[in-house]
Order: structure tokens, then sequence, then C-alpha cells
């Protein structure tokens, strides 16, 4: 008998339940509804599959009642209350598949809906269920994104294994890359690798698979001589995620200047790995990153330096300017340096992943930066 070593951590998800009690506390909350799948997810370890919806209400009290799928009622879960509803009609997927899922958990509240003040996510909350609640409704929405910061072990481990593939991948893109290569013939081949190296379907695959070129999907293109190739790759593992970046020489005789474009962008890394802990701010280090690649003028680097990542592929902590976050213990983020030029034709992109410790940070992408 085969032994999941990813099986639902129920643990884990109780510790989340009550850090995110422990909110609902400050705030005065009687009640937290979600209707995302990331935070049902999150919360009670069960996750619907791509074109499903679920929901899930919190009390205080720390009872959590979820509603997913009817077809697709779970074993094992970390809630206490657990609902179908009619996601399908005769095999068809319905289309008001929120209302559904929203009508039922409704009803599993009863005299609930007069609490004085419900948490919930503004950006997603449906208006008609919005409507069933006489009392305030506060946005808890920014307060569950800096709680999945902090990444558990249950988590940690699914994302090492989501990296583990991508490492996977760009051990087979070394052998495969070569001069007239065609972008699509290499995307198919690596999602197959992917795929053979967990064991089972993706829950997301992508991003960028374009060579001389700063990134974009697949073509019916042949790779050139000299060009290079940025690989950007991200995989779901059951709905965790990894995102991670390396570039390849076609031909494996990078140029002087492409060489040199390389050296640059590891100094980067070290920065990185000799400056963040918790309480840096990130906007100190994407400014030290812009410092070290400002010698590269005319290549440019002119996009954010990195960003946290776990249920969704962008997350905080931001290494952006647009955002004032500070490293905190548990983070797990991307940093991707690149330069730019039609001389490098047409640049290269490099990425590591990281988690912050308590004074410093942990690698995670531990393979080949080489071009």
């Amino acid at each position: 008998m085969t032994v999941d070593r990813f099986a639902l951590d129920i643990p884990a998800c109780r510790g989340r339940q009550q850090r995110l009690i422990a909110e609902m506390k400050r705030l005065d909350l009687d009640l937290f509804i979600t209707t995302q799948v990331e935070h049902v997810q999150w919360l009670s370890g069960v996750r619907s599959g791509p074109m499903f919806q679920s929901a899930a209400a919190l009390r205080p009290d720390g009872h959590l009642t979820i509603v997913v799928p009817g077809r697709r009622l779970p074993d094992n879960t970390a809630a206490d209350q657990v609902l179908g509803y009619e996601a399908q009609w005769h095999s068809t997927l319905r289309n008001d598949q929120r209302l559904a899922n929203s009508q039922v958990l409704l009803a599993s509240l009863g005299g609930v809906t007069h609490a004085k003040r419900v948490g919930v996510e503004f950006a997603t909350f449906p208006p008609h269920v919005a409507r069933e609640f006489s009392g305030e409704l506060v946005d808890l929405e920014p307060t569950l994104y800096q709680l999945r910061r902090r990444k558990d072990s249950d988590e940690l481990a699914m994302m090492r294994q989501s990296i583990g593939a991508t490492a996977a991948m760009y051990s087979a893109a070394r052998t495969l890359i070569r001069p007239g290569i065609d972008e699509l013939w290499l995307y198919s081949q690596l999602q197959g690798v992917a795929v053979d190296t967990l064991g089972e379907p993706l829950t997301y695959f992508g991003q960028d698979f374009q060579c001389n070129s700063r990134g974009g999907p697949p073509r019916r293109r042949l790779a050139q001589a000299g060009e290079l190739y940025i690989l950007d790759l991200g995989v779901g593992f059951r709905g965790y995620f990894s995102d991670n970046a390396r570039t390849f020489s076609v031909g494996n005789e990078p140029s002087a200047s492409q060489t040199r474009a390389w050296q640059q962008i590891l100094t980067v890394f070290a920065m990185i790995e000799s400056t963040v802990k918790p309480g840096v701010r990130c906007q100190h280090v994407f400014t030290r990153a812009k410092e070290l690649l400002a010698p590269c003028t005319p290549w440019v680097f002119d996009h954010h330096l990195g960003h946290g990542v776990g249920l969704y592929p962008h997350e905080a902590p931001h290494l952006n300017p647009h955002w004032d976050d500070t490293f905190a213990e548990g983070d797990t983020f991307t940093v991707e340096p690149g330069l730019y030029h039609d001389e490098l034709r047409h640049g290269m992109r490099l990425e590591q992943n990281y988690r912050v410790t308590e004074d410093g940070v942990e690698l995670l992408t531990d393979f080949s930066l080489d071009l």
C-alpha cells in the first residue's frame, strides 16, 4: 500500500484556523465567511478541483463548516461540518455554483445570520449573500493574505515537491535545448517531465517559454544558436505553486556580453543571502538590486525583484516599490533579477526561491544557475 506523504495534516489546518480566530477576536467578529477556494483549502485542507466553487464559515468557538461539490465530498477534512451542493446537473457544470453553495452555507448558519460583525472578503463576497446579513461586514481579506505568508510544514512540503518538479524540468531542458529546437515541442516535453516527476495531474503549469524574448507562451518557432532561452517555470502541486527561472544559451556558447550579464545578476543573490532576515524592508533590497545592476546600462532591469509564493503565484511579501512590505519569519519568496537588451539576444532572468528563517534565509532552489 502506497503511503501519501502529502496527506491532509489536520493539526496544521487547525493551527491556521486558530491564528485566524485570534484575528477575529481582535476585530470582535462573530463569524467569518469565505467563498475563495484557496482560503477554504488553507483552513480545511480541502481543495475543489478546477471549475468548481466552495465556501466555508468559521466561528470564534472554532467550529468550521465547509460546502463543497456534492459528488466530491472528502473522506477526511479539518472541518467540523462538511456539506455538499449540486455543482452539476446531469453532469453539466452549473454557472451559478457560488449561488448554490452560498444557499447551502446560509441554511447551515440558521440564526447566526444576525451576527453583529461578520468577516468577509470584499473582493469576492457575493452581494446576494451580503443581503442576508443585518450586521456590519468587515473586510478580512488583507488579514488573510498576511496570515498566509507564514508557511506551515505541510504547506512547505508541498511547495518543495512543486520546486522538485521544476528542478527536473530544468535538468531535462539542459539536454534538450539546442539550435533548431521548437518552443512548443519543448513546452510539451517539459510538461511531461513535471507530470512524471509528481506522479499525478498538475494543478497549474506555466509561465514563460519563449527564446530570444523576455517571456510569453510557447510559439511555433525554432531557437537559433547564440540566442538566450528564458524558461520561467511554475508548477502547481495540489494547489501550491513553485516559480523559478533559468536562462540557457542555445548552442552552449554564451557571448562575452551574455557571460558578463550572468555574472552581474549573480551578485544580487549574494546580496539577498547576506541581507534578508526578519524586519528588513523589501523596498531596501529592491533598491540595492537596482544599484547592483545599474552599471550594466544600456541593458535594463525594469520589473519587480520578486514576490511571495504559495497558494497563489504572486503573494506577499512584495519586492516591489509599489508595496512597503517587511520580511517576516516563515515567508517564502522569489528573487528574479534580469537584464534585457538586443545585444543579449534578448536577455536573461534567473530566479531563486527562499524561505525566511529566524536569522536569515534558506535557499529552496538549490540547482544549477549555469547558462
